[in-house]
């Protein structure tokens, strides 16, 4: 049983509401809530009337279909942020020197799906889902620098630390042959003036 709850036009940009959000993605949601309830951020709030609402929606679903389902088994299948408008909503901030700065009022759209099948368990055939795969994954897909393995964009910076190495041997070289350690000018003069 699946049941899904949205929160529209919650104040607050997006990228701030993502980070309260990737905290409880995929946990059970006493252990959500308890997190919500704790969190010092400004969008923990909306989202945890969301995930209430996502709660009571899936007990009333669960009434219609005649299925007894335990609201202490429910986790967060998934749950995302959109971002709002923001058109027609900035306002002016007063700046030094006359001028205005503009602050734009951020909105964000939140939706949560909650389930009651168990976590790794596919809907139909009972077999396990393959865990999502992570972001890094899906750059490889398409290709490009990302697809690279460590050791080959790693290789220039090993290079590069050889020709150093090879470089201090022959500056080591040099100073063997004229007998003399290079010292720069800059820092006796400024010892001489300090100590006067």
């Amino acid at each position: 049983m699946e049941a899904r709850a949205s929160a529209k036009y919650l104040r607050g940009s997006a990228q701030k509401a993502r980070l309260v959000i990737d905290m409880i993605r995929g946990k059970n949601v006493n252990q959500a809530l308890a997190i919500l309830r704790y969190t010092n951020k400004r969008a923990a709030l909306g989202i945890e009337k969301c995930v209430k609402s996502a709660i009571a929606n899936a007990n009333e679903a669960a009434e219609k279909a005649n299925i007894a389902v335990d609201p202490d088994e429910l986790w967060l299948k998934a749950a995302f942020v959109d971002r709002g408008p923001t058109k027609h909503r900035s306002r002016m901030r007063p700046a030094p020197q006359g001028r205005a700065f503009r602050e734009r009022r951020h909105f964000c759209h939140i939706t949560i799906l909650v389930s009651s099948d168990k976590q790794g368990e596919a809907k139909g055939d009972g077999k396990l889902a393959e865990t999502a795969t992570p972001a890094a994954s899906k750059r490889a897909k398409r290709g490009g620098a990302a697809a690279a393995p460590r050791a080959k964009r790693s290789a220039p910076a090993a290079e590069s630390g050889e020709k150093k190495a090879a470089a201090s041997k022959q500056e080591a070289k040099g100073v063997k042959k004229s007998g003399k350690a290079a010292s720069k000018p800059g820092k006796a003069t400024a010892r001489k003036k300090t100590e006067e």
